[in-house]
């Protein structure tokens, strides 16, 4: 109600703005002052001057320093004041410009610390303006332009920077500093540049006024006619966004409209404002003439229209200038469009390079000599002025509504001129560098119903706002011989900035319903970087000393200042607060005050009751008819809550109370009664309840003031409850904390047995809150106080009983009308927050009482209806019992999910699980909490088998954990412990979910979680590899197959044919740089990634062949390529019957059931090329993986897998063939040299469980050998080539174990020769260790073998030194297996016979 400082925005990079702005004075700074410092003997004054000027007091140890920042510290404040500065009406973009460069700030949203939206303003462009050498910003203002679309509201749709240099150009930016247009109006510098926009008339009488903009220089003025400017830049606008895309045709905008007058009969011009278009009364027009043109002068019958203009300067102070329309023609400029000359110039420099001209720099200078063509001004003469021969004015500021004016002088005085009579009417002094602003503030509707003039239009109050800055205030005074209403001590290095203009752009038709969203006034900080707005009251325009709303606001001023003081003592607060309130006089005033008081936290309790109350009995002894209705009500309102709050805190203060009624004792005996059985089922609970205790009681942190404990002040309290019509109190439902604290405050002293229960519902009822609002506040504070209630849970279920029975007891509590056969609302409200609380233990307590708190209402109910004989059955009854089953199941549930992960799993933080977001989580919502837990937990797929079939077979567990007793320490029979009290728990929780979490589902769910997990980090591979081990783990052909179809589709298929494609590319094993580029993980990732690939597919295949009758893993048959399902039954989904109410998305085994049968061909074709795939990457094979295929299978790959695709069929092409079995040759090579001899050597160190067991698994060969079959490759020779590779690294035992398998002998035969040839070739002729045997026996050998010998070369042999022994073996091989008419049988017998003489010589 009175005035204000409003900020409303800051700037932000503020030191930014300085450090760009005065760069080159910076630098020059700094070396001043390390010349200063360097001379010791040297004065330096730049301390007591800054101390002097700016009021700050430094240490002078500060001299010697030498960084930027301390050099400017002495200009910090003041450097704004050297720059111009000019703010949007709108306030959304801001200029500071200095000399040739500027800085534009646009307006950015941000969520601040408490999460609230504020507006800030950052910079969005900085750069040099000046083109012309020599040139400096003299003026700039920031115009905003109006929407041309029908759906505006009042926002611009952009805003145009028009800055004036002192080389007399005025140029034309858009927000992002895009030069649209230059004008060379005049060729001296720019004084001031000024806007007038439209506004809409208040009266009809008032003249409407044009849109112009208005540029000032020492001797002329030239007006620019708004529309035409308007267009213009819109025009400039377009063009330059044209240019920007794609370099359009240039298309020229209309010129620009302008007058331009010379101004005369003044000596000094420094500051002007456009009024306006005026037309005198008859009555001036005659006196006019008469004085112009005397006693014979002829006078007009109409008066003319003319622009009035003001002027500020010297000679005289003030002068007034009027321009008749019409004695002027306006003048006609040529746009130098900016995009376009640059394109011209772009074009025409290309167009000289084509043709080999070179005259591009004289036609340059020759532009920049031309000068455009400047028109001559009008003369204008002075009409009048205000001599004064001293005084020289500063600045003019016009007011909104054109009639008045402030001047600014030397003199340190401001003006107020009357522009209609041309006198000035009233003078301040003492406000030196002054600098105005004008608010215009409408009437307020309140007022406006009170006024005796409502049907007329609404007025507005017009104020001056001075800014001193050398006295650092800022004072609001009321117009035009009011009283100064608002004074604010703001600093000395602030800028007021007054746009005095709205939207370009706007008429009377389109401002029609919009809402000019614009600030009259802001106040910029220097120092801070706040922009504040000035707010005033309408009303201070019509306050005098003798004004009662004027002492009120003084009365309420005084009291807010003592409210806010923290050292006044509670008495003199009190009486000083009811004289107050008794001496205001306006209704609406006086309720303001009390609300202030009541809101106020240092004022007590008493105080609050004994001046509320004064007022009400003040209110009641006036006459009625002059009361206001709403502040009585407020009174008696407030003073009823301050009792209330007064009553329930004396009742928890009180203490243990000896004196017991009897009406107590009566209530606490049939309390007791219907207690009986609640022991038996809080024993039956009490083991999980003390787990789930222990593990929910992990230390937090927490702070003070959002403690449970904290008191509740007496505002809080009321800012929470209202009261309604019919007399009662209404809680009002805030924030959940607020909420949980109004609960704790009334209930929770008699939760922990400290309050009367009774008497503290008493007196809620009596407040006349309604049941069912005490209702929830006490459910509240009893979930939200799990920790304290389980601490001890009997004593505060005895408690809960006591309160709840005696809410149940209230009056609307429960409905009389109420049928036993039906739900009653009360009670299920009751179990509606149970259902969706997260505090499972709280919430099952709180269950056990209701349930029990029902059943004996409807006892007493049916006793009354029905026989004592008959037990009362209800549907209530009913929904209690399912009620606490499901809160029990919860319970066991969430104690498992609260159990911490083993160190070094994956973490994460534990689920939080109620009834509703099981339900609502569908049949799949239980499994998937447990696959989640699983998970953080790391089980192992096995573990979790173990674990679900001792659900089904519990004998002798307890056995086995004992047996398991440790030798190895304490710590790790503490963690056996753990480990056994989570199965413990795992079971108990399979046993009440025996549906929802069957082996299964919780496979499957297990499975894709892991998958999913995988998915998001991609070099997990164990991730994916532990998914495929659970999804092996599904018993079900049907989930099986569905979780495997989902999987493929879902995340596998996409990074595999990127695998492939990046295969195919490079012709190899791609390296860990691209594979991370194509694939997003690394090349050992890739490797176990495709390994899993292969497994997935071979369960595909598996389950396929488990599903459709005779159809194996590695042949299919054409008409069972679209699988059908009806060999095996897919498995019956159930629910427990508890939960049958499950609402939600279709759980995972739903939607695998609902999977269609594969293409069981694509699987195999695609499984083939993941075993190329990972063979490659295992291996490091160059191959093009796909080229092993024909275009038919190339066409097949990463396909739907339940579509029926042309697939390979009948001979493929020899050549393929080739490649196919060259490539498989590679690959067993490749095998033989990664593999080692069992007996030389162990691994290391332990691997890690990967999916493929890497390049040395024994199940390579006869993956080849499958392979070779599908690819059509002769697997005869695949095994004579494992053979011979074998032999020649040396592994021989193994070699013979594959030969058996060889089909054709003779071919391996013949191959063997040579491998045997090779190593006695080593033995006899290369071998540094030849003896003199080996030496005679070579000379005995037949020429023949000795000839062959010598051919043989043994450095193809990665293993030569081979024992004798196992080389006589092989060649004893070679003679069995070869026929006797064999060509190479005799040569056999010769290598035979060798072999043995070296044997028997050796």
């Amino acid at each position: 109600m009175s005035c204000s400082l409003l900020e409303f925005c800051r700037l932000q990079e503020l030191h930014t703005v300085r450090d760009y702005l005065f760069l080159s004075q910076k630098s020059e700074s700094v070396e001043e002052k390390n010349q200063t410092a360097e001379n010791e003997l040297s004065w330096d004054s730049s301390d007591w001057e800054a101390t002097w000027d700016g009021g700050e007091n430094k240490d002078d140890a500060a001299t010697s320093a030498t960084t930027v920042e301390e050099v400017t510290a002495g200009q910090r404040a003041p450097w704004l004041q050297d720059c111009v500065v000019s703010l949007s009406p709108c306030s959304d973009l801001l200029v500071v410009a200095r000399e040739q460069k500027a800085v534009f700030l646009s307006a950015k949203w941000r969520t601040d610390d408490s999460g609230r939206e504020e507006m800030t303003l950052a910079v969005s462009w900085t750069g040099t303006l000046s083109t012309d050498e020599g040139e400096c910003v003299s003026s700039s203002i920031c115009i905003p332009l109006a929407s041309q679309k029908r759906s505006s509201t009042g926002r611009p749709d952009w805003t145009c920077v028009v800055v004036g240099f002192t080389s007399g150009h005025v140029r034309f930016y858009t927000e992002s500093g895009v030069l649209l247009l230059a004008q060379l109006l005049h060729e001296d510098p720019v004084l001031r540049l000024k806007c007038r926009t439209y506004e809409i008339p208040r009266h009809p009488g008032v003249t409407e006024q044009h849109e112009e903009l208005s540029i000032l220089y020492p001797a002329a003025l030239v007006t620019i006619d708004g529309f035409s400017l308007f267009q213009s830049l819109r025009a400039c606008r377009n063009q330059v966004a044209r240019a920007t895309a794609a370099g359009s045709d240039v298309i020229q905008p209309p010129p620009l409209a302008y007058k331009k007058w010379a101004l005369q009969d003044m000596d000094t011009i420094v500051d002007h404002s456009s009024v306006g278009i005026m037309t005198l009364c008859v009555f001036d027009q005659m006196k006019n003439a008469s004085v112009l043109g005397g006693f014979n002068a002829s006078v007009k019958g109409s008066p003319p229209a003319m622009s009035q203009y003001v002027t500020v300067g010297g000679g005289p102070y003030t002068g007034f200038y009027y321009a008749v329309e019409g004695s002027s023609q306006p003048l006609l400029s040529h746009v130098a469009l900016a995009v376009a000359s640059k394109l011209t110039s772009a074009l025409f420099s290309a167009a000289s390079g084509w043709l080999g001209w070179n005259r591009h720099k004289n036609e340059e200078e020759a532009v920049q000599k031309q000068k455009p063509k400047v028109e001559p001004a009008t003369p204008l003469g002075i009409r009048f002025g205000l001599p004064d021969s001293r005084r020289h004015g500063e600045s003019v500021c016009l007011s909104p509504c054109n009639t008045l004016a402030g001047v600014t002088d030397d003199f340190g005085r401001v003006t107020l001129l009357d522009l209609a009579r041309g006198i000035a009417i009233r003078m301040w002094k003492g406000y030196r560098d002054a600098q105005l602003g004008w608010l215009q503030v409408p009437e307020e509707r309140g007022d406006r119903e009170f006024s005796p003039s409502a049907s007329l239009p609404r007025r507005h109050a017009l104020f001056l706002v001075i800014y001193a800055p050398r006295r650092g205030i800022l004072e609001v005074w009321g117009m035009q011989q009011g009283p100064r209403v608002g004074a604010f001590t703001v600093g000395k290095h602030c800028r007021l900035l007054y746009a005095g203009y709205r939207l370009m752009g706007v008429n009377s038709v389109t401002s029609k319903g919009w809402q000019l969203h614009t600030q009259q006034v802001c106040l910029l900080d220097t120092n801070t970087g706040a922009l504040r707005t000035v707010n005033i009251p309408f009303h201070l325009a019509l306050s005098d000393k003798k004004s009662e709303r004027a002492k009120d606001m003084h009365l309420i001023k005084r009291l807010t200042t003592m409210l806010r003081s923290r050292e006044v003592e509670p008495d003199l607060l009190e009486s000083e607060a009811k004289s107050v309130l008794l001496d205001i006089k306006h209704p609406a005033v006086k309720k303001q005050a009390l609300e202030s008081l009541l809101s106020n936290k240092n004022a007590p309790v008493s105080c609050l009751i004994n001046v509320t109350s004064a007022l009400n009995d003040s209110l009641k002894q006036q006459d009625p008819e002059e009361v206001d209705a709403a502040l009585l009500q407020l009174c008696s309102s407030q003073l009823k809550l301050l009792q209330l709050y007064t009553d329930i805190q004396e009742l928890h203060s009180g203490g243990d109370r000896d004196a017991c009624p009897e009406d107590v004792r009566t209530r606490a005996c049939t309390n007791q009664d219907s207690l009986d059985g609640i022991e038996d089922e809080l024993s039956r609970v009490g083991p999980t309840l003390q787990r789930y205790a222990h593990l929910a009681a992990r230390p937090s942190v927490s702070f003070a003031q959002d403690s449970p404990d904290s008191p509740m002040p007496a505002r809080v309290f009321l800012s929470q409850m209202e009261c309604t019509e019919d007399e009662g109190l209404r809680v009002t439902r805030g924030s959940e904390a607020q909420w949980n604290h109004l609960g704790n405050f009334m209930f929770w002293g008699c939760l922990c047995g400290k309050s009367p229960p009774h008497e503290v519902c008493d007196a809620l009822q009596q407040a006349g809150i309604s049941p069912q609002q005490l209702l929830s506040l006490l459910l509240s504070v009893w979930l939200q106080r799990e920790k304290e209630v389980l601490q001890k849970p009997q004593e505060a279920v005895r408690n809960l009983h006591t309160l709840l029975s005696a809410i149940s007891d209230m009056k609307g509590a429960v409905e009389e009308s109420w049928d036993l056969q039906s739900v009653s609302p009360w009670w299920q409200q009751v179990r509606s927050t149970c259902i969706q609380s997260h505090n499972a233990a709280a919430a099952l307590l709180a269950a056990f009482v209701a349930h029990r708190a029902a059943k004996a209402s409807i006892t007493s109910r049916g006793d009354s209806k029905f026989q004592s004989e008959w037990e009362a059955v209800s549907l209530e009854l009913e929904q209690w019992v399912v009620c606490v089953h499901q809160l029990e199941d919860v319970l066991v549930l969430q104690t498992l999910l609260l159990m911490p992960p083993p160190q070094g799993a994956a973490g994460g933080a534990a689920a939080q699980c109620s009834i509703k977001t099981l339900l609502e989580g569908g049949t799949g919502g239980i499994a998937d909490s447990v696959s989640k837990w699983v998970f953080r937990h790391d089980l192992a797929p096995e573990r979790l088998k173990d674990l679900l079939q001792k659900k089904e077979d519990r004998e002798g567990d307890d056995g086995r954990a004992e047996q398991r007793a440790g030798e190895e320490g304490k710590e790790k029979d503490e963690t056996k412990e753990d480990t056994d009290r989570t199965a413990e728990l795992l079971v108990a929780v399979c046993q009440r979910f025996p549906h929802s979490l069957s082996p299964d589902l919780l496979f499957a769910h297990c499975c894709w979680e892991y998958v999913v997990q995988w998915n998001k980090d991609p070099e997990e591979d164990r991730y994916f590899w532990l998914a495929v081990e659970h999804l092996k783990l599904v018993s079900s052909p049907h989930i099986q197959l569905g979780i495997s179809a989902m999987m493929w589709s879902t995340f596998i298929v996409k990074r595999f044919s990127a695998a492939a494609f990046l295969m195919e590319k490079v012709g190899k094993a791609p390296k860990d740089r691209l594979c991370r580029r194509d694939v997003g993980m690394g090349d050992k990732a890739v490797t176990s990634f495709l390994g899993c690939c292969v497994q997935l597919l071979q369960i595909l295949m598996e389950v396929t062949g488990v599903l459709v009758k005779n159809q194996s893993r590695l042949s299919f048959i054409d008409y069972y390529a679209d699988s059908a399902v009806e060999e095996v039954s897919p498995p019956e989904l159930s629910v427990e019957e508890a939960w049958c109410g499950a609402e939600g998305p279709a759980s995972l085994a739903e939607l695998a059931l609902e999977q269609r049968g594969i293409h069981y061909p694509l699987v195999q074709h695609h499984c083939l090329l993941a075993s190329l795939l990972h063979a490659v990457m295992t291996f490091g094979l160059k191959v093009k993986p796909l080229s092993l295929f024909d275009s038919k299978g190339k066409n097949a790959f990463f396909r739907d897998l339940t579509t029926i695709q042309l697939m390979p069929s009948g001979d493929m092409d020899p050549g393929l063939v080739s490649l196919r079995q060259e490539f498989l040759l590679r690959l067993l090579t490749a095998w033989v040299q990664a593999i080692q001899d069992p007996s030389s050597s162990a691994p290391a160190t332990k691997s890690p469980p990967v999916p493929s067991g890497g390049p040395t698994a024994d199940w390579w060969p006869s993956l080849c050998l499958e392979l070779g079959s599908l690819m059509q490759v002769n697997p005869d020779i695949l095994r004579r080539h494992i053979v011979c590779e074998l032999y020649n690294q040396g592994l021989d035992l193994r070699a013979e174990e594959v030969m058996l398998e060889v089909e054709d002998k003779d071919v391996l035969g013949s191959q063997l020769l040579v491998l045997t040839g090779q190593r006695l070739s080593y033995l006899l002729l290369h071998s540094q260790s030849q003896t003199q045997a080996a030496m005679e026996l070579l000379a005995r050998l037949p020429p023949t073998l000795c000839t062959w010998l010598k051919a043989m070369d043994p450095g193809e042999l990665r293993c030569p030194l081979v024992p004798l022994s196992q080389t006589s073996r092989l060649v004893g091989r070679l003679v069995e297996i070869l026929p006797e008419n064999h060509a190479q049988y005799s040569l056999a017998l010769h290598l035979l016979e060798a072999v043995d003489a070296l044997t028997t010589e050796g």
